[in-house]
């Protein structure tokens, strides 16, 4: 089926699994995965209604998908934000230096639960790796060391700091009073106030985690990844807090590469055969060589040279496309582009190579019929030309020229030294003299005395006649 194997294959099946990895880690607790899932069943039921022929249900999905861009952008504005964040964190995969928490985990949950048992509401921020500065809004700044004291104080139903969340950065209190962004799950409890939906929002939005403690019931919930847990105990709370915001082993600072690439094994494994059975079912539908008549052109002549002749002026090109997906070659402006940086005054044979021709991804050149090209050079030179005029006709009875003047007198003709050393004089265009009935200034064009020889002057030359007997 397969009539080679490409190291390129392999890069290719190994870099989308490892993008496809991290969109389900990204999405798994998030209910943009169930949507990722309902977008991907359409793309495949589009595939498999073309090719059954279902030309009405083909239709539709194709339509479909012109606007599919602009929605995805639309319901995965805020994922799409955080993916493209996170693709700066991927230095991650190789290692990341490991600092120490200086945070009382322990004694922090018990605040906490204090609080609960008194039904004083509170909500903390505990900050991970991403950053939360565009969803922390009206924040009082603070710097400071996390205490339960100053817990406590800042939640006191009274103070001036109560009512809003504290944010925890880097073992330090950096805002407090804070309004978060509330969540848009509408499959939410009623009984959730605006604490809850405010945690759920931004862990909706981040990696950050959410402690939420509840005003009405008492109750301390950890919000993380849109997903509320109800915590019964201090010691749960710092269990889970430490798990999230210290690593698991502080002595062991390096996470090695052989164990990331084998954790979460399963997952990776299954994200790896769906994309190798997705490269099989693109490839194996591979297009016949199908053979295109390319042009052949040339640039980076050198200065010097002029450019003679060249065989042949096409060449036939056979293609191979490695999906039926790829449009066909035929179908596109295939050109051979020679470059004649290094070629020299004579004749000189070339080679077309693969390189030389421009043509889409997934389009291989199989051969090329002929391979070499001919092109014969010869040296440019310049020469200055008298201008002449020429006419046609004759003037009226009685009229005579008394004089011609052409205004410049010369002109700096460039070309083959060969074409050059032929040529003394240039013709104007013709003036009909049976039309002339007065002196008179006009303006004619040059005519070029070979195909390879051009004029270092745009514009006409001016030819005065003067005309006398009227």
């Amino acid at each position: 089926m397969f009539p080679y194997f490409r190291p390129q294959d392999i890069a290719d099946i190994l870099i989308m699994s490892f993008l496809v990895y991290q969109l389900y880690s990204w999405f798994k607790n998030t209910k943009a995965l169930q949507v990722v899932i309902g977008i991907g069943f359409l793309v495949v039921l589009y595939f498999v209604t073309k090719n059954l022929d279902l030309f009405m249900t083909s239709w539709i999905l194709q339509e479909l998908g012109t606007v599919l861009f602009v929605l995805i952008i639309v319901i995965f504005q805020t994922e799409i934000r955080q993916a493209l964040y996170r693709f700066s964190l991927l230095r991650n995969l190789f290692g990341r230096q490991a600092s120490a928490s200086r945070l009382d985990l322990m004694g922090l949950s018990s605040t906490i639960f204090v609080l609960a048992g008194e039904k004083t509401g509170a909500i903390m921020v505990f900050q991970r790796k991403e950053p939360l500065d565009e969803y922390v809004m009206h924040g009082v700044p603070l710097d400071s060391l996390v205490s339960a004291q100053l817990i406590a104080t800042i939640f006191k139903d009274g103070t001036l700091l109560h009512d809003g969340a504290v944010v925890i950065r880097d073992d330090r209190i950096t805002q407090a009073s804070c309004h978060l962004p509330l969540s848009a799950n509408a499959d939410l409890p009623q009984y959730y106030g605006t604490r809850h939906r405010a945690g759920l929002g931004l862990s909706e939005r981040s990696d950050a985690a959410v402690v939420i403690v509840s005003e009405e019931r008492g109750e301390v919930s950890l919000a993380l990844a849109g997903e509320l847990e109800k915590i019964d105990t201090p010691e749960h709370l710092s269990e889970k807090l430490h798990a999230l915001l210290i690593p698991p082993d502080q002595e062991i600072v390096r996470v090695s590469l052989q164990k990331r690439i084998f954790s979460n094994l399963r997952p990776k494994l299954v994200t790896v055969f769906l994309v190798l059975v997705s490269w099989l079912i693109i490839t194996a539908k591979q297009g016949g060589i199908l053979t295109v008549t390319a042009p052949v052109k040339f640039h980076n002549l050198p200065n010097d040279l002029v450019l003679i002749k060249n065989s042949p002026e096409e060449v036939d090109v056979q293609v191979k496309t490695f999906s039926k997906l790829i449009p066909s070659p035929k179908q596109l402006d295939v050109t051979a582009d020679v470059d004649l940086a290094k070629i020299r005054e004579g004749t000189n044979r070339l080679t077309i190579k693969n390189d030389d021709l421009q043509l889409p991804l997934g389009v291989v050149v199989s051969g090329i019929n002929p391979s070499v090209v001919r092109v014969t050079t010869e040296k440019k030179v310049r020469k200055s030309l008298q201008i002449k005029v020429k006419t046609r006709g004759r003037l009226p009875e009685g009229m005579r020229v008394r004089r011609i003047k052409v205004d410049p007198a010369t002109v700096t003709a460039e070309g083959p030294e060969h074409a050059l050393s032929q040529i003394d004089a240039v013709a104007t265009e013709e003036i009909d003299l049976s039309g002339v009935r007065r002196s008179t200034v006009l303006e004619k064009g040059l005519l070029q005395p070979a195909p390879q020889v051009k004029f270092l002057r745009d514009e006409p030359v001016k030819v005065q006649l003067v005309i006398s007997g009227q």
